[in-house]
Order: C-alpha cells, then structure tokens, then sequence
C-alpha cells in the first residue's frame, strides 16, 4: 500500500511542481473510487448537500449528516488526505463554536483537516482558532458557495478590480492566518497567477486555471450530475446515463418476465422440497 499522503508529503509535491489531485467523495463507494484511483486529496464537500441529499444548495447540509457521509469516505480512504467541509452555521458564531465543529470532524469521522470558506476578518480569526487548536485547516477563497448570495450568485469573482484585489487580499491573509493549503474557486487565471507566486502553501484551483493542484466534483467529472455544469468541469464519464440505462432494463425485465432466469435462483433437493409440501398440508388440515 502506498504511503499515506500528510501536510509535509504536499508540501514536498509543491516544491518539486508535482500536481496534486483532489477529488470529492460523500460514502463509502465514491470513496473507494477514489482510493484506487490513486488520487493525493479527497473533499468530503457539502456540495453532498446538492450531489447526494438533493438541496438546492449547500447550506441546507447539517454538520451530523456531514459526520456521516465524512466517517463513510474515511472508512474507503486509507492513503489519501481527507478533508472535510466545515457545513454553514456551524462555525459562524464564535472560534470556539468553531473549534468544537472541527473536533467533532477529526474525532468521530477521522479526518485529516476542515475546510473553511472566505477570507474576511471572521474568518481569519476561525481560521487561526482551529489551527491553534492542532486542526489543519484547508482555506477557500474566490467564489465561496455558502454566502454566494452575498457575492451576487454562483459566478465568477475576481474579474472587476475590487473583486480581484479582494481575492488577492484574502487569499494572502488565509495564510497568514495559519491555512496549510488553500482552495482557489472560479477565478480568472490571469488573476490567480498573480498571487500564486507569493503562496507558500499547497494552491488547489477549481476553476481558476493551472495552481499546485486541481478539484473537481466526483459527480461532475464522472458524468453523473443532471443539467448543466459549472464552465470549468471536464467530464470524463457518463455513468449518469448508464446508471439510469441500467435500472431501465432490469425493470423492463422484470416487468416481461424474463427476469429472474433459471440461473438467477437456487435449486433445491426434492427432500426439501416435499418438506416445504408437509408442512402447508399440516396447517391445512
């Protein structure tokens, strides 16, 4: 088995520009899709809330149900590192709310670190709580989900002036604060690249062009999320289709008859079989 993946093991593959793959996963299977897939980082999102529980956004994920779906990805992960997101409302009322929620993530699901979204001053003191607390804390600046409304939508950031010197700002104060990888999301890449050299940490991008790293939704890539995607997804499957293709024809089947087959049952001794007729004749007489 290779070796577990740690801070230090991404912070070798930044220096030496290897790329680092991140990947999300919300159970068991997607987990081990990940796992076998040899990929460096797996994101326990609360995108979960929109792929796996069928909210229309983030927001509505709870931090039990993200305990769940974090321990199910765990028990699939055994090399990869394994972040989990820190759900809305479950770190915005104090650094020690904060800190509580993130114990909880370590403790009962096993993971490696939280993710934290934005950069502003609340932020930053949450960031510097949960790392002070022996937490390492994944960053993620840019297009943030859990306050898009606050940042006009699920759009692109960074390409107005303020945006971009805000996003430049942000991402900077995020390390400072003590973040040991930071997320860049929807971002123009000319605006990423400028403070891409001035990051000393890990830079995993999602649509913001080349960094240290990439991720991307399982359930985007593999072609399993209905209707349209986000500009920057690249889809390398279309198990969505197959899945419902799949289900189609074992109901039509079912349906006709044809299934089960004679090789889909289990044979049984002609003993049992006129023991089986013993006993419906003993209760009816």
């Amino acid at each position: 088995m290779p070796a577990r993946v740690t801070l230090q093991r991404l912070a070798e593959m930044k220096a030496r520009r290897e790329p680092i793959v991140m990947v999300t996963a919300y159970d068991y299977p997607t987990g081990r899709t990940a796992e076998q897939a040899e990929v460096d980082m797996v994101l326990v999102g609360d995108s979960g809330a929109q792929v796996v529980l069928g909210h229309d956004s983030t927001v509505a994920v709870t931090v039990d149900e993200m305990l769940v779906l974090a321990g199910a990805v765990r028990r699939a992960v055994h090399t990869a590192f394994v972040v989990a997101d820190l759900p809305f409302g479950s770190t915005e009322v104090s650094d020690e709310q904060a800190i509580a929620t993130a114990v909880r993530f370590v403790k009962e699901a096993g993971a490696d670190a939280v993710k934290l979204e934005g950069g502003g001053e609340a932020r930053l003191s949450r960031i510097r709580a949960i790392a002070d607390a022996g937490i390492p804390v994944v960053a993620h600046v840019g297009l943030t989900p859990q306050t898009a409304v606050a940042l006009g939508g699920l759009r692109a950031q960074g390409r107005t002036a303020d945006s971009a010197a805000r996003i430049v700002r942000e991402a900077l104060a995020v390390q400072d604060a003590g973040a040991s990888v930071v997320v860049i999301e929807a971002v123009p890449a000319d605006v990423a690249a400028v403070v891409l050299p001035h990051l000393r940490i890990p830079v995993i991008g999602i649509g913001a062009g080349p960094a240290d790293g990439q991720v991307l939704v399982v359930h985007d890539l593999l072609g399993i999320t209905e209707g349209k995607t986000a500009a920057f997804v690249k889809r390398y499957g279309a198990i969505g289709p197959d899945m419902v293709a799949g289900v189609a024809a074992y109901a039509r089947e079912v349906r006709s008859g044809v299934f089960p087959g004679t090789e889909h049952v289990y044979s049984a001794t002609e003993v049992a079989v006129e023991a089986a007729r013993a006993a419906l004749e003993g209760r009816e007489a």
